[in-house]
């Protein structure tokens, strides 16, 4: 194949992967569910198509074919899928906190240590009993399905909207089971090649020990001494993601050399070192590599899922439905439930767990290179092995992808929504419009390291946070995936510039804003670069010395609510020249922060708050607006 065939398909798959997390993003859909099914329509489906007679001629004269993925890349294929789990399982590692750990320490010990080898027993018991397959096959088959795919939990949580303990049970035990689970169906795998050849336990448990040794001590050392160069200064800022790119390709590839699979649980250890050693930049380098993970988990599943054959799929039948829901409704919940009991876990928990347990890319790379080689080796029923689990692996994407949200919100273990502002920075001004916020019936956090500059807003029965928001304790306790707005208004330019970018990964670059900074005598703004700092709130010359000397001289906060009879228009005629725009709340109670720009108009419903001169008897009529 030359070059340019393989590059329109390569170029089609990023597109579209990437396409489909954006339109899972605004349909709010688990973005794992759009690309199963796009990998599905672009390669069986299509397959089937070209098959017809009615459309096969079509596709020829278009030149259309259906997509293979093996075929397409050849030998390639084998190695992409397996680089990419490697990053992504690495990235998966760098956000695993050992604060959250402890969060949930005992739920997760009991996930993988009972967890795990309970759901191996019921689904090999499943395999065999129900799905066909012979024990031998039925205990790889149950080990594959072992893993619970990071790879697929990782953006579901993201869109899930879970709240922090139980978003760590599942991404824990994903993230631990995946090399677990994997090592654990190679080692099977390995075990009956080498009962053919007349040897067993010795050889087993000796890969078992290499498997261990090489991936803690290749990860732990691989981590550290990372860790250390980048602490030391050695490698320069602009160079650090590329040279921890490098290293975990490195660090995989020689342990996976020195013992099969064993390159996924190195990857993991060296990116939970990384994660927890506390370097200078990490969030910098968490954010690259989140980037790089997003792409080539949608690539990599639509890669895997295309690749699947009509004659796999054909080979399914009503007892393979059968097997499906067997491991779906009963082996997982019955594994969890026991394994948890008497754990402390929550019964809520412990039922979302039961449900929630989506397999993917490696079980899907796993099963697809040991059906084969089980196949050669003489195993009967070796080959349902793939297509088995590629049916459990698109069953529970699809159903767990879809239901996740739902389920977490009946169970009350869902994060609330976006419906909050915090304010960074407490002064008289921000509570005042604090005050006003809480009068809209908009929930509000006033967040400040001084508690003094606090005793304002606690005495008016405000919610208060105090501590730095830019420290540990902060990003525990103040949830900010509740947060739809951030003001930054304290007196120092640059730390309002360091809170927003700091936030915007989390609340999203267009909902923070800080006030502008200071003017110099020569009316040249001296503030932050722009493209270090947040939204510029309400316009230029509402800098904080100036809104500190209008809250001196008796300005107000004003309401006004826009109705069918009373539009912007009327608005911007009424309101005083010198007052400032400060917010918008929509019906629905979202907040937008206006800014010198003012991107979009106010509509209809919409209730404007703006700043101003205080005007005989405005106060009164601005209420009677706003509940008219």
């Amino acid at each position: 194949m030359t070059s340019q065939h393989l590059l329109a398909p390569l170029i089609g798959v990023v597109v579209v992967g990437v396409g489909a997390q954006w339109l899972a993003w605004r349909l709010k859909w688990p973005a794992i569910v759009l690309l199963a099914l796009i990998g599905l329509a672009v390669g069986p489906l299509a397959q089937v198509l070209a098959s017809t007679e009615l459309l096969s001629g079509w596709f020829a004269t278009q030149g259309f074919l259906p997509f293979r993925p093996q075929e397409t890349l050849g030998p390639l294929f084998g190695p992409v899928v397996s680089l990419s789990v490697a990053i992504i399982l690495f990235e998966g590692g760098l956000t695993l906190s050992l604060s959250e750990f402890r969060l949930a320490a005992v739920g997760v010990r009991r996930l993988v240590w009972l967890g795990a080898p309970l759901t191996w027993l019921f689904c090999s018991a499943a395999g065999h009993l129900i799905g066909g397959m012979s024990w031998q096959v039925s205990l790889v088959f149950g080990a594959i399905l072992v893993v619970t795919g990071p790879t697929v939990i990782l953006p579901m949580l993201r869109q899930a909207g879970l709240n922090r303990r139980t978003a760590s049970y599942l991404k824990w035990e994903g993230i631990v089971n995946d090399p677990i689970g994997a090592l654990l169906a190679v080692l099977v795998y390995q075990f009956l090649v080498y009962a053919q050849e007349g040897s067993g336990w010795v050889r087993l448990l000796e890969d078992v020990g290499m498997a261990a040794a090489s991936g803690a001590l290749l990860g732990g050392v691989g981590g550290w001494l990372a860790g250390n160069a980048f602490r030391r200064g050695w490698v320069p800022e602009y160079l650090k993601s590329p040279v921890l790119f490098s290293l975990v390709l490195l660090v995989f590839g020689v342990a996976d050399f020195l013992q099969a699979e064993a390159g996924l649980l190195a990857v993991t250890i060296m990116g939970m070192v990384i994660g927890n050693m506390n370097l200078p930049g990490i969030e910098d380098m968490k954010r690259f590599k989140e980037y790089i993970s997003v792409m080539l988990i949608s690539v990599v599943f639509v890669l895997l899922t295309a690749n699947l054959d009509t004659q796999v799929l054909g080979a399914l039948d009503w007892r393979s439905g059968l097997l499906v829901v067997a491991i779906l409704f009963v082996t997982r919940p019955l594994a969890i439930m026991m394994a948890t009991a008497r754990s402390g876990m929550g019964f809520n928990d412990r039922i979302l767990l039961s449900w929630i347990a989506p397999r993917g890319i490696v079980a899907a790379a796993t099963a697809g290179l040991m059906g084969q080689r089980l196949q050669e080796a003489g195993y009967e029923s070796a080959e349902k092995l793939l297509p088995l689990i590629f049916a459990v692996i698109i069953a529970s994407v699809i159903l767990h992808g879809s239901t996740i949200g739902p389920l977490a919100r009946r169970l009350g273990l869902a994060s609330k929504t976006r419906d909050s502002v915090l304010i960074v920075g407490a002064s008289p001004w921000t509570t005042e419009l604090a005050k006003t916020l809480d009068f809209l019936k908009v929930k509000v956090l006033i967040a400040d390291a001084s508690w003094s500059n606090l005793r304002e807003a606690r005495l008016a029965g405000l919610p208060v946070f105090h501590g730095e928001v830019l420290s540990e304790f902060a990003e525990e306790s103040l949830e900010i995936a509740h947060v739809q707005a951030v003001l930054a208004a304290t007196s120092n330019d640059a730390y309002n510039a360091l809170v927003c970018t700091t936030m915007a990964p989390e609340v999203g670059q267009s909902r923070v804003f800080q006030l502008p900074g200071q003017l110099g005598s020569d009316g040249e703004t001296r503030a932050v670069a722009r493209e270090r700092r947040g939204n510029i709130a309400f316009d230029a010359e509402a800098v904080f010395e100036r809104l500190w000397r209008w809250h001196v001289r008796g300005w107000k906060f004003y309401k006004t609510r826009l109705t069918e009879n009373y539009g912007y228009s009327d608005f911007l005629g009424d309101c005083p020249a010198e007052a400032i725009q400060i917010l918008v709340l929509s019906e629905e109670g979202t907040v937008k922060f206006r800014t010198a720009q003012h991107e979009s108009e106010p509509s209809e419903g919409d209730t404007i708050v703006y700043y101003g001169p205080e005007r005989p008897g405005r106060e009164e009529r601005s209420d009677k607006k706003l509940t008219a």
